[in-house]
């Protein structure tokens, strides 16, 4: 590793420098994206950035950024970290499934990044702060030597943590028999939360699982701040609560998918935008349905999907990962019967374009918080099926804090419940066609207007991003 003694660090001779700043996502496609928004936006504030990641990821992050002058940087993976992870696996993206099992010893692997990165960062000119995911806590470690701030990158709202502390901090959770059991938050009265809304890892987290989030919280608590995917309109109280009673403090410069670039106009369309195209021609309202990257649907809920999609006779866009994981059933009957009013995809597709075609008037989402951002920044309105992480605490957040959506109805009532075509048939003709739509319809489309002004010069997101760089630079030593 290069001597830290002989890095610019250290030598207060040295002519001063613009303001630079690394960026450090973790290896996930929904921890990258925010990150390279962030990267543009602090571009544009005439920073220089330079973005660190790995082989395998690297030509991900080299074509979001081809139009950029922000600089790549690509680390070595640990390899042979877990049987079950293959070499060459260096994104949760691409492990077999996202449980603690698999994700803890990936997570954890990445320490062994720490040598080859403080040796890139010794070749850098000098980092005025770091922003980097929280789940790379071992960075803080690297910012404290090298001698500037690290900010942490956190994936979810303001809301999610604040309830997720009152539930640890007033002990909760424990005690609770049933997993469904409505239990009142008393710092926050109005809120009534189930063990269900909460991950495995935070109510019952194994030994390493354990370790692994206690460490990432000390590095948080003791980093310059939290960046925040999220603008202060949005969630006033909780922004309020998390920088008065909690901390570090909170940092909403979002919505982050406001500022990517205009997407470019690309000849031939790709098929779903030239058929989004026809709907808007026929008048069509059109609901989108897609889960992320990461949700694990089992065969048979992904039939009932279909079902529930195909008796509504709504237009639908339904985005899946792998038609042929559910080849026992999937065949091209069900796309033949929906023709014309129904496309199935599965490849990557651009769903922030999709999300603002304007024939696009619901979705079907995971609810995960990228998802959820991008549907409020469009005036699309949710309707929210949480599968994983805190995605269920989102799902509250948007139908009952917000209330720009409704949620799924599963059989037995519970947050993370199997839910039947009949059941799901009746929430989307609700979200598509009824009162309670409208109803959500129209408060989404005021929450988009207040998230357009807050990322505009002068809006609460523009200044706090100016308030954030000014204050770490400021704390450059």
């Amino acid at each position: 590793m290069g001597s830290v003694s002989n890095s610019p660090y250290n030598n207060p001779s040295e002519p001063p420098q613009r303001r630079h700043v690394v960026l450090f996502p973790f290896m996930s496609k929904g921890h990258t994206i925010p990150l390279l928004h962030l990267c543009r936006l602090l571009l544009a504030r005439n920073l220089d950035v330079t973005v660190f990641t790995t082989p395998a990821n690297r030509p991900f992050i080299d074509q979001f950024l081809c139009s950029t002058t922000a600089s790549v940087v690509d680390i070595p993976f640990p390899q042979n970290i877990h049987p079950e992870i293959p070499a060459g696996v260096e994104s949760t993206d691409k492990l077999s499934s996202v449980t603690e099992r698999l994700f803890n010893p990936f997570a954890l692997a990445t320490k062994h990044m720490q040598d080859d990165f403080e040796k890139a960062l010794s070749s850098l000119p000098r980092v005025s702060f770091m922003v980097s995911d929280s789940f790379l806590w071992w960075t803080l470690d690297s910012a404290t030597k090298f001698g500037f701030p690290r900010l942490a990158f956190y994936g979810f709202n303001n809301y999610a943590g604040c309830v997720s502390r009152a539930a640890a901090v007033d002990h909760l959770l424990q005690g609770v028999e049933s997993d469904n059991e409505l239990i009142t938050l008393p710092r926050f009265p109005w809120i009534k939360v189930t063990k269900q809304d909460f991950d495995s890892s935070f109510t019952n987290p194994s030994p390493e699982g354990s370790e692994f989030f206690m460490t990432m919280i000390v590095a948080v608590m003791n980093s310059f701040g939290l960046v925040t995917n999220s603008f202060y309109e949005l969630e006033p109280a909780f922004v309020d609560y998390w920088n008065t009673e909690c901390g570090p403090k909170s940092w909403n410069v979002g919505p982050l998918c406001q500022l990517k670039a205009k997407p470019e106009h690309r000849h031939p369309k790709p098929v779903w935008i030239e058929w989004l195209d026809k709907k808007k021609i026929e008048g069509s309202r059109v609901l989108y349905v897609a889960f992320g990257t990461q949700a694990v649907i089992s065969s048979e809920q992904v039939q009932e999907i279909a079902k529930a999609l195909e008796k509504s006779e709504l237009n639908f866009l339904w985005v899946i990962r792998k038609k042929e994981s559910f080849s026992t059933w999937w065949d091209s009957e069900f796309e033949e019967r929906v023709k014309g009013r129904g496309m199935v995809v599965s490849e990557w597709v651009d769903q922030t374009e999709i999300l603002n075609h304007e024939s696009v008037d619901g979705f079907l989402s995971h609810c995960g918080w990228n998802s959820a951002m991008e549907a409020i920044c469009a005036g699309v309105p949710i309707l929210a099926w949480a599968m994983m992480a805190e995605q269920p605490l989102n799902a509250r957040m948007v139908a009952e804090e917000i209330k720009v959506g409704l949620r799924v109805e599963t059989c037995d009532g519970s947050v993370r419940g199997f839910v039947k075509a009949e059941g799901l048939e009746k929430m989307v003709k609700k979200l598509m066609e009824e009162e309670e739509g409208e109803v959500v319809r129209k408060t989404v489309k005021e929450f988009s207007e207040a998230a357009r002004r807050a990322v505009e010069e002068g809006g609460s997101s523009w200044q706090t991003l100016q308030s954030l760089i000014d204050e770490a630079c400021s704390k450059e030593m």
